[in-house]
């Protein structure tokens, strides 16, 4: 306590010393000068000439207090030109600290004020350029697919056909388009639903050993027919997790579908599940196309497609929203989705708390 009321006595520190100490100085000073003048200059004894002098007394002591104080007036100008900068728009403009005092605090804090205010901005031009990009993509990739359907049905409506095979073929074509277009709408469905907040999961405690066995049998058959084989490798005993067992299997499908559609063919697509420290790993790998750095980093990006050159021309391209999903409900599940890539050796891996 001592020492914090002799801190309160650093000039240095407290901007109510100086004020003090600069009244009591100035006083003092245009006392001693008052009194010496007085000794050689004599204004008579008049009530006139003792107005004169405390006139000249109180002039000279305001002259001395401000003489004192005008490195604070300085410092409160410069605070007010700063302030007047930020709030005309420049949240580049910062004060210099070079005080520890109070008027050191203030500017401090309106330093703070300024970064949370870009921060505030930025994070609004990011919303915002989200939300354009959001509509750019959508109109894109709706407009494809609505493109191709309507020409079809053109063809169809004008009966621009040569036999029954061709007939066939258009309308194969259109309803091939239309499960792409609902793919496209059920996947910006999904999206959106899960980062508005207001997703509820229904949890529960599942052996995911048993899970993942069933999605491997549903999804052999279509890797099959790309010339892909599938590998499993998995603890024997049971791992339980809790889980919402119809968002985490949409996860799980997901990171199959991309490994899929970006795999060599012929080739091997492999699933790892274990557990180890109260975590439970999954990890789909397959081999692929190498990617740079820059578009590793733009994986998990909502709408970010691969090149065209990593594609399975017979599998449609899709929103790009893919993983995006999946990041999202394993981050609901208190998860992390990451990615390893090697020389074009890519593992999507899954980390979830384990369930006791």
């Amino acid at each position: 306590m001592i020492r914090d009321f002799f801190s309160l006595l650093n000039w240095k520190k407290s901007i109510r010393v100086r004020i003090v100490g600069g009244f009591f100085v100035s006083f003092f000073l245009t006392t001693v000068i008052s009194f010496y003048c007085g000794k050689y200059v004599s204004l008579g004894g008049g009530v006139f000439d003792k107005l004169i002098s405390l006139f000249l007394f109180f002039g000279l002591f305001m002259f001395l207090f401000f003489l004192f104080m005008r490195r604070d007036v300085r410092y409160l100008r410069s605070l007010g030109d700063c302030l007047i900068s930020i709030a005309q728009g420049n949240l580049d403009q910062r004060v210099t600290i070079s005080r520890q005092d109070e008027l050191g605090v203030v500017a401090s804090n309106i330093n703070y004020m300024a970064e949370q205010l870009q921060t505030m901005m930025e994070n609004e031009r990011r919303t915002e350029k989200s939300k354009m990009e959001l509509i750019t993509n959508v109109s894109h990739d709706l407009r494809t697919p609505l493109t191709s359907i309507v020409g079809y049905l053109n063809l169809l409506k004008n009966d621009d056909y040569q036999n029954i095979e061709e007939h066939k073929r258009y309308i194969f074509n259109a309803f091939n388009k239309t499960q792409q277009l609902k793919k496209l709408i059920d996947d910006l469905f999904e999206y959106t639903r899960l980062t508005s907040g207001n997703v509820h999961l229904t949890l529960k405690t599942i052996d995911l050993n048993s899970l993942l066995e069933q999605i491997m049998n549903e999804f052999e058959p279509i890797a099959q027919e790309h010339s892909l084989t599938m590998k499993i490798i998995r603890e024997p005993n049971s791992i339980y997790g809790e889980v919402d067992a119809e968002k985490f299997v949409r996860a799980i499908d997901n990171l199959l579908i991309n490994a899929l559609k970006f795999s060599f063919k012929p080739g091997e697509i492999t699933v790892r599940l274990s557990a180890w420290d109260d975590q439970i790993y999954l990890a789909v790998e397959n081999k692929g196309k190498p990617l740079t750095e820059e578009q590793e980093q733009r994986l998990f990006e909502r709408f970010y497609k691969a090149e065209p050159s990593r594609n399975d021309n017979d599998l449609s391209q899709g929103a790009g929203l893919g993983l995006s999903i999946a990041q999202n409900i394993v981050e609901l599940h208190k998860g992390r989705l990451g990615l390893g890539h090697q020389n074009g050796h890519f593992t999507f891996y899954i980390e979830l708390p384990q369930k006791k």
